[in-house]
Parts: C-alpha cells; sequence; structure tokens
C-alpha cells in the first residue's frame, strides 16, 4: 500500500518550493485486569496522510484517511490552497528556510522478536493482580499492557525518503488501600504509565513488571499507615521515577522553541526562558547535563529523523550549568534566526499522528549521570526526605513556579534512611531550583522511564516522551505534608 500512495503522490505533486507526504499508520492493543478480572481488550488500527506544501512564502498543510488517488488529490489541493492563502500574512517566509532533504531508515530494536499471545498476557497480568490482595484494606488494584506498533514513511517533492517503524510497551500496575477515611495509591513507576519505553515483551522483564503486585501492594499498606511527611527547609533526594517529572516540566516545556517565540500563548502558555539567555544562562549548578538523546536504543522517544526529516542526533542542552540549545525544530530554528537570534536547536519537531502537523516536542531528554552512589547523597544528609514516584504536579503558565508531589517519601536523618511518610511534597521556581542541585547519582542510580501524555498544541496533540535520569539531590528545599 505504502508504495502505491507513493507513486501517487509523486505524481500529484504541484509546482510549489516544497511539498512533503507524511504516512502514520498506528496498531495499538490495551489488556487489563482490574481486581482479578480480565476487562475487554481494546484494539485499534488508525492510518492516514499529512500533505504539507511551501511556495511562495506561504506555508499549509492538510490532512487524509482517504489513501485513494483522489484523496490524496484532494488533501494535496487544500494544502496547496492554504500555502496561498498564507503567502505574506505569515510569521515568516517559508520559502526562504531550507527544509532538510533526509534517506534513511529506523527500526525499534527488539531483543525478543517473538510475540505473546493474548492468553499470556492476560495470564501474566493475572498473576500480578492475585498478587496484589495481601489484605482486607486492600481495596482497589489493576494491571495493564498497552502495546503500540507505528509505521512512518515521509517523502518529499524532491526525493527525499525516511522509512521508520515504532514499536512501545507500556506495563503498569496500581493499588489502593483504604482504612478508617482514609486512602493511599501505590503504584509501579507511577499512576501515569513511567515504565514506557521501545521494544518486545522484554520490556515487561527489564522493568520489573514480575513481582511488582505483592511489593505495591505491600507499599500501599505501609503507606496507609505512615505519618505525614515533615515540613520545612530540608535537602531532598528525587529518584528517577519523580525527576522524569521534574524534567519534564521545568526544562522540557520551558526550552521548546515555539513556546519561547510565542506560539503556545493562548493555550499551553509562554516561557521563562527568552532567546538572549542561550550560551550564557546559569541554568543549574555546574553538576547539571542535560542531553537531547534521540539515538538511546530503547527509550521511548527514539528515533533516526524527525517529522521534518531532520536527522536525529545527542546534542547538551545545558552543559554544566549552562544553558547551550534550545528544543527547536528546523521551522522554529529558521524563525528565530530571522529574528536575529542565531539559536540552536535539535531535530525535535514531532506530531503525534497523521492529522497533526509537526511542532517542537521534546523527545529524549536525560540528565547524564554524576558520580555519586545513592549512599554518598543518603550519608550527606542530615535532615531530609528521599522521594519517589509523581502523583501530582501544579506549574504556572511560564513553567517557572511549581508544586509537586509524590506517592511514597522517607525520610533522612543524620546520614540514614528512615522511615516511610505519606504525601511528600515540595515547591521551587524553576529559574533556582536547578541551581541547588547538589549532587548526581552514578549510572547504577539511573533509570530509563517515559510518558506516553505529554499534551500541547491547537488543536491538541498527545505525545511520547522519554526520560532517563540518576538520582538526584538538591538542597534546602520547601518540603510539606498534606494537611491532617
Amino acid at each position: 500500500m505504502t508504495a502505491s500512495f507513493e507513486s501517487t503522490f509523486k505524481r500529484l505533486i504541484p509546482a510549489v518550493d516544497f511539498c512533503s507526504l507524511r504516512f502514520v499508520e498506528e496498531t495499538t492493543e490495551q489488556l487489563s485486569v482490574r481486581q482479578n478480572i480480565a476487562e475487554p481488550s481494546q484494539a485499534c488500527i488508525d492510518r492516514g496522510v499529512m500533505i504539507t506544501v511551501i511556495d511562495k512564502g506561504g506555508y499549509g498543510y492538510a490532512a487524509t484517511s482517504d489513501l485513494s488517488e483522489s484523496g490524496l488529490r484532494a488533501a494535496i489541493t487544500r494544502a496547496h490552497e492554504w500555502a496561498k492563502l498564507t503567502a505574506g500574512r505569515g510569521v515568516a517566509d517559508y520559502s526562504a528556510f531550507a527544509m532538510p532533504k533526509p534517506s534513511g531508515e529506523y527500526r525499534t530494536p527488539v531483543l525478543q522478536p517473538t510475540p505473546l499471545s493474548k492468553r499470556e498476557k492476560f495470564e501474566w497480568l493475572s498473576a500480578e493482580s492475585v498478587a496484589c490482595k495481601i489484605d482486607d484494606r486492600i481495596v482497589d488494584w489493576s494491571a495493564s499492557f498497552w502495546t503500540t506498533h507505528t509505521k512512518q514513511l515521509y517523502v518529499t517533492a524532491d526525493g527525499a525518503m525516511v522509512d521508520q517503524a515504532f514499536d512501545f510497551l507500556v506495563p503498569s500496575l496500581a493499588v489502593t488501600a483504604f482504612a478508617d477515611g482514609h486512602a493511599q495509591t501505590r503504584s509501579f513507576g507511577g499512576q501515569y504509565n513511567g515504565f514506557c519505553q521501545q521494544g518486545g515483551v522484554e520490556i515487561v522483564s527489564r522493568s520489573g513488571f514480575h513481582g511488582c503486585g505483592r511489593r505495591t501492594a505491600e507499599d500501599a499498606l505501609a503507606l496507609l499507615a505512615a505519618p505525614n511527611c515533615p515540613s520545612g527547609k530540608m535537602d531532598v533526594i528525587l529518584m528517577p521515577d519523580q525527576m522524569m517529572l521534574q524534567i519534564h516540566e521545568s526544562i522540557g516545556h520551558p526550552l521548546e522553541l515555539d513556546r519561547i517565540l510565542g506560539d503556545e500563548r493562548n493555550f499551553a502558555g509562554t516561557s521563562f526562558v527568552t532567546l538572549d539567555m542561550f550560551g550564557s544562562y546559569q541554568y543549574g549548578s555546574p553538576l547539571l547535563n542535560v542531553t537531547f538523546d534521540p539515538t538511546m536504543a530503547h527509550q521511548f522517544a527514539s528515533f533516526a529523523f524527525d517529522d521534518d526529516g531532520a536527522e536525529a542526533k545527542k546534542a547538551f542542552i545545558i552543559e554544566n550549568g549552562i544553558l547551550k540549545r534550545t528544543l527547536g525544530g528546523t521551522i522554529s530554528q529558521a524563525r528565530a534566526h530571522a529574528q536575529g537570534a542565531m539559536v540552536e536547536g535539535v531535530s525535535t519537531a514531532r506530531s503525534c499522528s497523521w492529522n497533526r502537523a509537526p511542532i517542537d516536542r521534546m523527545s529524549n531528554l536525560n540528565i547524564e549521570p554524576g558520580t555519586a552512589s545513592l549512599e554518598d547523597m543518603i550519608g550527606s544528609i542530615e535532615n531530609g526526605v528521599l522521594m519517589r514516584t509523581n502523583v501530582s504536579w501544579s506549574i504556572d503558565d511560564s513553567r517557572n513556579k511549581f508544586q509537586f508531589g509524590c506517592e511514597l517519601g522517607q525520610v533522612i536523618e543524620n546520614g540514614k534512611l528512615g522511615h516511610i511518610v505519606k504525601n511528600p511534597n515540595y515547591r521551587g521556581i524553576s529559574a533556582t531550583f536547578w541551581r541547588s542541585l547538589a549532587m548526581v547519582g552514578n549510572a547504577s542510580t539511573q533509570e530509563v522511564m517515559g510518558t506516553p501524555f505529554c499534551g500541547k498544541g491547537e488543536p491538541s496533540q498527545v505525545i511520547r516522551v522519554g526520560h532517563a535520569s540518576p538520582a538526584c539531590k538538591f538542597a534546602n528545599i520547601d518540603v510539606f505534608g498534606a494537611e491532617d
């Protein structure tokens, strides 16, 4: 099918400055067991194409799920008409931008290519579900697998072609305990699917899913009996399943170039970061090294080319605490350059589906490991809290002032890890928080996490993002517990 509509597209291409076709086909399956009962499975196949036209300075696009010749012709005509209408009226002269001319392919590395049957998957889920019910105070529990296979083809009028295929698997489990009018929920990797990776069924073992049912239930019961997190200024160790959210909200979103240029201000907000900060701004302590790395084999947002055809390469976004690059793709970089801001970006123009245009998105945004062991970090703290697994977040529309909560905390006193506390929360300001980074964990503390639910754009786009991070220590943070 792809070869036939590719040849049809090439026959229908109008005489314009630039024209591309991006085909996406996505097959998903969701399986869930709740309270030891298998729920109806969900399966979906979604396919279509996006046509983009740049001509005489204008920019237009149109999408269709009709892959016949008449469907492609209609989409090309609509995209061309929009390009004509925007010529001379847009924020930039798009014909002046040099679009990439890529050639290549990408396939998700799958270590265990033989797929499990649906029955086998349900058996795995059922085993963990049954293991959750260890006490009458366990009132709700569920386990699920979400698998996705995505095929993408990108071709242009000037002969570029990229063929990419991705395999994703998201295992998840959550347990709720209730007693005396209080409830606590503990999850495996996060209630928003933190163990998100590319690959085959090896992800289930790699994530530690086997055996997680009982462990998670035990944590939920421990939280039910635990005191509230103490309040005050103290040191904090954030584990990777919370660092993921911290990176996402207070580094990723504020560095998206289209947001800095003002494109998102009426929906997702703006950014406290300005164009003149790149190359000189002290974003964090000298220990902070953040990379855009779409080449990490099994991370959730790995790819060889972005959705505008730009080749994917690892690059430092923040190096030794200094802000270096923006998360801006080809078009946003060209727009910034046209305004006199010679910022560098990365290959991160991405769309969530065939019926959405690419915009600047986080992809794999990671903190590079440091040299400290977890024991070193704990031993360096006289008064503090170790926090695991994000459960809540709030951040202002410039991605600056924030307040985050975790599922589970452990007090640290005189260099020793102590008892569990519930409802651990902390607050800060992005512009200063990262400068309090006091220790960065070594590779043994690193985990590869992610989220399938990063939202942005109008119309809305929900996309996959990867975050790998070690555990990190932050000094003198404002910590607080929930009200009794």
